[in-house]
């Protein structure tokens, strides 16, 4: 039965590690795998992503819901709270508070919510202290699926995430390979039909203790480091960008095809206002 998907959230549904210059944003991501799936089991299937990287979940609340709502959905996905969670000083009641709120708005309006647990992504000890919180999100998620009758995909029980090769090199989101297996998850769960298949990289053999700390200091000082250097100057990447599908699109009609539609509409949009 053919409905209309919506997706809101930040960069984990935006799509940002599944880098393709043929989509908007220069992403695709797990949301356009499986909206591209739904097409193909239905081509009424409807589709519209306003995901933005680096959006904290107050953001999406102000800014996502009621935009998505206003499509008439009747399946919404929801990630919200990572970045939150990567910021120490976040209270977390208050946090879930806000999630719970948010979940419970789009129930209301009759759409059904999918919700996601967050990995215990494979990082530096650094991010060693994260952990707790992310197991508190989990938890909140878990029962709150539970009380609005949600979908959920609970992310955090897939162990073939601990595989490097299903991340980017950031570390922090998630490789081609991460996004078309969750696709695939995300997908079984609903009980959709498709045609993926993991791909999972091969492992990478020991690269010994001097090219492991090498590595180590690389990623720091190009991931890391510049991260919460935006953090501190309250900037973050995805101050500029616009939502990669902001009306709903048929997926059925080729997905490239809508992205080389959308771009020839904004240019002409601002040869026009130019002019």
């Amino acid at each position: 039965m053919a409905g209309r998907y919506v997706a809101i959230g930040d960069s984990f549904t935006e799509g940002v590690g599944d880098w393709n210059k043929s989509f908007p944003n220069g992403v695709r991501g797990w949301a356009d795998r499986v909206a591209k799936q739904l097409g193909r089991q239905d081509p009424r299937w409807e589709y519209a992503n306003l995901a933005i990287r680096s959006k904290r979940l107050h953001q999406i609340r102000d800014e996502q819901v009621e935009r998505a709502l206003a499509l008439k959905p009747t399946l919404v996905s929801l990630y919200a709270g990572g970045n939150d969670i990567l910021e120490l000083r976040t209270d977390m009641g208050a946090l879930m508070r806000e999630y719970e709120a948010m979940v419970a708005r789009i129930a209301r309006a009759g759409a059904r919510p999918l919700l996601f647990t967050g990995f215990d992504i494979p990082l530096s000890p650094v991010f060693e202290p994260m952990k707790r919180r992310n197991w508190l999100y989990n938890d909140h998620v878990r029962r709150i699926a539970r009380t609005y009758d949600a979908v959920l995909v609970d992310y955090w029980c897939f162990d073939e995430y601990s595989d490097p090769g299903l991340w980017d090199a950031d570390r922090l989101h998630m490789s081609p390979a991460g996004h078309r297996n969750l696709a695939a998850h995300v997908l079984r769960i609903l009980g959709v039909d498709h045609s993926l298949t993991p791909r999972l990289p091969e492992r990478e053999g020991y690269a010994g203790l001097v090219a492991g700390l090498r590595r180590e200091t690389t990623w720091l000082g190009e991931w890391v480091v510049p991260m919460f250097g935006r953090r501190l100057r309250r900037i973050t990447l995805g101050d500029e960008l616009q939502p990669r599908w902001p009306e709903p699109v048929r997926p059925a009609d080729g997905m490239k095809r809508l992205a080389r539609a959308q771009r020839e509409a904004s240019v002409r949009a601002r040869t026009s206002g130019g002019g």
